[in-house]
């Protein structure tokens, strides 16, 4: 089995607003955009989120121009970090995605899911819910199409050998995260949006969170079952990190 971390582009960000209320704010930086891609031993391809819209690579702004967030976030794309480029430069395309892990909707996760309509689409059922029922906060036009075959699961479920989705609500509701288990570099945890940074878990900013308290609950649960597995834990938007990890098209094996 073999994990890819593929670059997706980048956000310029106000560190406080976005990521660690109190700490940072008015701080520009600039933030990794990552999904991830798994080859099992049987071949499958099993993709961890799909990434921004390839449209913001003309258009940066298009997606918040004219709101208030706009002010806190500028995303950065450049031709080859669409999904589609990105999953060529290791020989495969849209339809060799088997199954897309929908961890959650926010735009940096899901601005692609679109393109996967010969994929099998595993999200968690509240995680839909949550969408559907509160369009304001996701934006519908890059995941919700009729041609797109949503799979509801409910709680940790294991989709391959290896690989087991973990619920992880808090940064939004049915937030899910990934344990993979390789067979040279052993376990490896991908927190998502469960733990953005290091800072965050280490500092306990849950400010931010859809839900505080859940999100605090979730990252404890996640760094526990690092721990037990001696995983590699691996947060959802760390400058820090990102500049220590092996990226597509190398991989961890």
């Amino acid at each position: 089995m073999k994990l890819y971390i593929i670059p997706l582009g980048a956000c310029d960000v106000d560190k406080g607003a976005v990521l660690t209320p109190g700490s940072g704010d008015g701080e520009r930086i600039v933030i990794p955009i990552v999904a991830y891609l798994i080859e099992t031993d049987d071949g499958r391809h099993i993709l961890v989120d799909s990434g921004m819209h390839r449209k913001h690579i003309a258009d940066p702004e298009s997606s918040f121009r004219g709101t208030e967030f706009a002010r806190y976030l500028t995303p950065i794309m450049r031709s080859e970090d669409d999904i589609i480029n990105r999953l060529a430069e290791l020989s495969l395309g849209l339809d060799d995605i088997d199954i897309l892990v929908a961890t959650h909707f926010h735009f940096d996760h899901a601005g692609n899911n679109s393109d996967f309509g010969a994929s099998r689409v595993m999200v968690q059922r509240s995680a839909y819910e949550f969408a559907v029922n509160n369009p304001d906060a996701v934006m519908g036009d890059m995941w919700n199409h009729s041609h797109l075959q949503y799979e509801m699961i409910d709680g940790n479920l294991e989709i391959a050998p290896g690989v087991t989705l973990l619920e992880s609500s808090g940064h939004t509701p049915g937030h899910m995260s990934v344990l993979v288990q390789l067979p040279e570099t052993g376990a490896v945890l991908l927190a998502i949006d469960a733990i953005y940074t290091r800072e965050t878990l280490e500092s306990e900013i849950w400010g931010g969170y859809h839900d505080p308290g859940t999100a605090k609950a979730s990252a404890d649960r996640l760094v526990a079952i690092a721990k037990r597995e001696n995983a590699l834990l691996i947060f959802g938007h760390d400058r820090e990190q990102w500049a220590t990890v092996h990226k597509s098209p190398e991989f961890y094996a």
